[in-house]
């Protein structure tokens, strides 16, 4: 049975693959579903589209900024304390501690519930019709702060699978509730597209809810395991509430910080971009809110699905390293840092540079055919392995206890961006901010690569050989992908929607195969993978 103690006791590499591909998947699917359901959203709002998106963006980012105060960051610190606990045989503190976030997170969600519903007016921003829709995205705030400790929970004792469950589950309640809610208002009773919008960002609220019904699921088939293991800890440790609830905070605000770092440069770019375009391209403010949505807003929602790799990885990451670091296993860290990054570039490179090959008919498929948003796709694809590494990185130095170096290169890495602003738009324009961003991440990255390969000592020969042989079979891939799209589209209509999905489909496969064939034969992913990369050539007659 899934919830009782495993016999052979797993190793570090073993979990950290296991969690990671449970993680990866759970995060891919809803990813890609939080996308997918777009078209037919957008098509059933018809010629209210346009209004229809800026209410849901208005009231999801506002929302954003509140659900980031709601769970405070708690469900990572949570994640690596019980991991931190459970590694000294504490597990009744580790139980304690969840409880006692439970009661916090209660609270939380109450306040920032409470606090969106009555200052929606005030944040609306003038728009009446915004009202109802930040309105309606309050109730979310009750249960999600919850339901996030419990994911943090899971996770600290390495078990990925009901956080990714819970995941698919919460995004396939909340697009089936989206859009059946915008087909009933929209078509059948032929209502206000405002009331359609507060509907889908009411959805929310019920794919939380069926998510905490998931994990609550989960949480009782274990328990009676986690009462063994509370009853044999040792027990030695007599931690107060409040010390524990101040720990929890403390450990709490560089998660905050972090995940917002990608945001936090998104922001830059709100507030910079247009004073320095003008310096630099004639045009109105329509034709600059034009070039700004390209990559803050078309682009950046496609690439965040490959940056969700990178998340889970992180997710996987802090607990186990946590772990290792308590117990002072030192090696083991080492070995797990490097087999961290190796995942990294096995899969988020070949991924980064595959949504870079499709660039063209992805983007028509979502937005319509453009050729300066398709080329911004493909240059933010690229990017978006730098915005991955960072989330890796930086999680792992978390997972490490290196909170305020991880704070201070990211600092580091922000002023950088700012600083390199301005000269990156007068020399790239629109592809501007998107140089400053991966310069800022790059030099964040380094410092924080470089501090762990001073503390563990790394295998970097190895690592740069392993990213060098991924990036060559990437490289292959993307240019049999590309001339085979080139090929499509001599009989094909790039601007045609649904010549894009065929297009899509057949050179997407095209290169899992060709990058999946080249990874097999050359045994690269072996090392990574081990008896699993073996198993999968005999059956597919590859020596």
């Amino acid at each position: 049975m899934a919830d009782e103690p495993e016999k052979k006791v797993a190793t570090s590499k073993e979990k950290m693959l296991r969690g990671s591909a449970w993680m990866t998947a759970g995060s891919m699917f809803s990813r890609i579903l939080g996308a997918l359901y777009v078209i037919p959203w957008l098509m059933m709002l018809g010629r209210f589209s346009g209004q229809a998106n800026a209410l849901f963006a208005i009231g999801y980012n506002i929302y954003s900024i509140f659900l980031i105060v709601s769970t405070a960051g708690i469900p990572g610190a949570v994640a690596k304390q019980v991991a931190h606990y459970n590694a000294m045989n504490e597990y009744t503190t580790g139980r304690k501690l969840f409880r006692s976030g439970l009661f916090l997170m209660l609270i939380m969600g109450l306040i920032s519930a409470a606090a969106l519903y009555l200052l929606a007016p005030i944040i609306s921003t003038g728009d009446k019709h915004a009202i109802p829709v930040i309105r309606s995205l309050a109730w979310p705030l009750l249960i999600i702060p919850v339901m996030s400790l419990f994911r943090g929970f899971f996770q600290g004792y390495q078990n990925m699978a009901p956080s990714a469950v819970s995941q698919f589950v919460e995004q396939v309640a909340r697009v089936v509730y989206l859009l059946a809610a915008t087909y009933w208002i929209m078509k059948v009773m032929h209502g206000s597209y405002v009331t359609a919008v507060a509907h889908s960002t009411f959805a929310a609220f019920v794919g939380a809810l069926a998510s905490l019904l998931v994990l609550a699921w989960y949480y009782l088939r274990k328990r009676k395991y986690w009462d063994q293991l509370a009853e044999n800890s040792a027990a030695e440790l007599n931690v107060s509430t409040r010390d524990m609830l101040l720990e929890m905070v403390y450990q709490a605000i560089p998660f905050i910080i972090l995940d917002a770092g990608i945001t936090i440069f998104q922001l830059v770019d709100q507030y910079t971009f247009f004073s320095m375009i003008d310096d630099f391209v004639i045009g109105t403010r329509a034709t600059f809110n034009a070039l700004y949505a390209l990559f803050a807003f078309n682009a950046n929602k496609l690439i965040m699905i490959t940056v969700s790799l990178a998340s889970s990885m992180a997710i996987t990451s802090i607990p186990l390293l946590s772990e290792a670091y308590t117990k002072h296993d030192f090696r083991d860290v080492r070995d797990q840092v490097d087999s961290t990054i190796e995942l990294f570039f096995f899969i988020m490179i070949p991924s980064a540079v595959g949504m870079a090959a499709v660039a063209k008919p992805l983007y028509t498929i979502f937005y319509g055919y453009d050729f300066t948003g398709t080329l911004v796709l493909e240059f933010s694809s690229y990017m978006s392995i730098v915005l991955g590494l960072f989330t890796v990185v930086s999680a792992m130095l978390q997972g490490l206890y290196q909170n305020r170096l991880a704070i201070a290169y990211f600092i580091v890495g922000l002023l950088v961006k700012i600083g390199v602003q301005y000269p990156m738009i007068y020399l790239f324009k629109v592809f501007g901010p998107l140089v400053a961003t991966a310069i800022g991440f790059i030099v964040a990255s380094y410092l924080m690569l470089h501090t762990m390969n001073n503390m563990f000592h790394l295998k970097v020969a190895e690592l740069v050989k392993f990213f060098s042989e991924t990036l060559l079979f990437a490289l292959i891939m993307y240019a049999i992908c590309v001339a085979l799209q080139q090929g499509l589209y001599l009989f094909l209509n790039p601007a045609n929607r649904l010549h894009s999905m065929l297009v899509l489909v057949l050179v997407a496969s095209v290169g899992a195969i060709v990058y999946g064939y080249l990874i097999l034969k050359s045994r690269v992913g072996d090392q990574l993978l081990g008896s699993r990369m073996a198993g999968l050539r005999r059956r597919l007659g590859i020596k």
